[in-house]
């Protein structure tokens, strides 16, 4: 698998267009039934927006890395502003159209120990009249985006859909199209359309034997004049078909938490994919791992580059391939980590063969902030610092050892020259929030504290885990 393509989501733009919605959630404890009525009595002790809908492929697509800018209709209230706000905060480029008819859609989620009591919806269907206003406007707008994402909740918004593919089609853009209508015709000049399985069948979709489902997918693409089709299956995974050929993908998880959202980050993942000019089955094929990852989680969840870069690791790892972001890619995944509001945290070692102390240690340093980076000293550090015996395991298999780890989000290499055996350089590009060391030392003895605590950021020493060392394991191998 060709993952050179990663390099490229910093120039990703894409324009989400459909219906968007606030999901506003509401936390607190249950205690008690309401003496008024038999219902639990929620005392709502935290409450938080979110994008949803629409807004939710947007930020799906930020998340990865790239560009997105978001076209939808929403109400002139307050909620339309919480909407924008979270927008702001997520770095969507918002092209919202504000009417004063119809108020923003908004769902209100009432839980209560990780449970959802109830939900409320404040909503309204919009009429041709505002759908008119958003194709207006996307009209002038779509010479800005090389693509062109429609995320459709049937909430009145894309009623002209079909003029917006064609005015995409005629400009040369790529659109993709994440369905509601059973009348897959509505999408017609779609690149592609992601329905899943209960909105296939409403389509008139057969599922039946494989060769069955192939068949009747590859008619109704033909008859609905769309390019492909992929289709999610839930615990069977997606499925790809184009007019030619059928590619499976098998479900990359089997302890499902919650779907909500997971369409959202199929198409997000695939249009971001695409949109560096991917082959269409491998960006399937990576779609596919992201969801795999947010529905382990609860909520409407998305996925960052460095959890995508992980998984794939893991993936990879299955098939024989390997995949080391480069250095230059790693940084930009920082920065953007650190523009979302994430700490940063930052060690260092050799890690030449990979033991429980190690594990123990990389752990404790995750817990000291949100996104862990390990600086690992190259192998002629190593031989430098250790002796020409060493390093036991070269810097390509130590990293892959050490990416596999929950705890660890990057791993740079230092060392390239004797007097950079120390990581001091490397922190000052990293620029980490907390920097971190093991072992019996004073925090002004650590290379790149001076630059840390400059910065306004924090030094901590952790203590090693007993009888756990690299020299000891080798120590027992040669003695055996």
């Amino acid at each position: 698998m060709d993952l050179s393509y990663f390099q490229k989501l910093n120039d990703v733009k894409i324009l989400v267009v459909g219906d968007v919605m606030l999901d506003r959630y509401w936390h607190g404890d249950t205690a008690r039934i309401s003496p008024e009525a038999p219902v639990p009595v929620v005392k709502v002790s935290d409450f938080e927006d979110k994008a949803g809908g629409a807004a939710n492929v947007a930020k799906n697509i930020v998340h990865l890395g790239a560009n997105a800018s978001l076209l939808g209709i929403i109400g002139d209230d307050d909620n339309g502003q919480s909407l924008k706000a979270s927008l702001e905060k997520e770095g969507i480029s918002s092209l919202l159209v504000t009417q004063d008819q119809a108020p923003t859609i908004t769902k209100i989620r009432i839980l209560s120990r990780s449970q959802q009591v109830v939900r409320l919806d404040i909503e309204q269907s919009f009429s041709q009249q505002h759908a008119d206003l958003l194709s207006a406007e996307f009209e002038g707008l779509i010479e800005q985006f090389e693509m062109v994402l429609f995320s459709d909740y049937n909430k009145g918004s894309l009623a002209n859909i079909g003029a917006m593919i064609s005015m995409a089609k005629k400009a040369g853009k790529t659109v993709l199209v994440d369905p509601k209508s059973k009348h897959l015709a509505d999408y017609a000049g779609a690149d592609f359309v992601t329905p899943n399985l209960t909105e296939y069948l409403a389509a008139g979709g057969i599922e039946g034997d494989e060769d069955q489902l192939d068949l009747c997918a590859k008619k109704i693409i033909a008859d609905c004049n769309i390019g492909a089709m992929l289709l999610t299956r839930s615990e069977q995974g997606m499925s790809l078909v184009t007019p030619s050929e059928k590619h499976d993908f098998a479900a990359q998880t089997l302890e499902v938490a919650d779907v909500t959202g997971a369409g959202d980050t199929v198409i997000a993942t695939l249009a971001v994919m695409l949109a560096t000019h991917m082959p269409a089955a491998q960006a399937v094929e990576i779609a596919n791992i992201a969801a795999g990852i947010t529905v382990t989680r609860l909520g409407a969840a998305t996925v960052s580059p460095e959890e995508l870069s992980l998984k794939l690791t893991e993936y990879l790892q299955q098939t024989g391939e390997h995949y080391h972001p480069l250095v230059d890619e790693v940084f930009e995944r920082i920065e953007q980590a650190r523009s979302r509001g994430d700490k940063i945290v930052f060690t260092n070692g050799c890690f030449d063969i990979l033991h429980a102390g190690h594990v123990r240690y990389l752990a404790q340093a995750k817990t000291r902030g949100d996104k862990l980076v390990v600086g690992l000293n190259n192998d002629d550090s190593i031989s430098r610092l250790k002796g020409t015996d060493r390093p036991i395991n070269s810097y390509e298999h130590r990293a892959t050892v050490l990416k596999a780890l929950n705890a660890v989000d990057w791993v740079i290499p230092f060392g390239l020259a004797a007097e950079n055996d120390t990581p001091a350089n490397l922190i000052q590009q990293v620029k980490p929030d907390v920097l971190v060391k093991g072992g019996d030392y004073k925090i002004h003895e650590i290379a790149g504290s001076d630059f840390v605590l400059a910065n306004g950021g924090r030094v901590e020493v952790l203590e090693f885990v007993n009888d756990c060392s690299t020299s000891n394991v080798i120590s027992k191998i040669k003695a055996t």
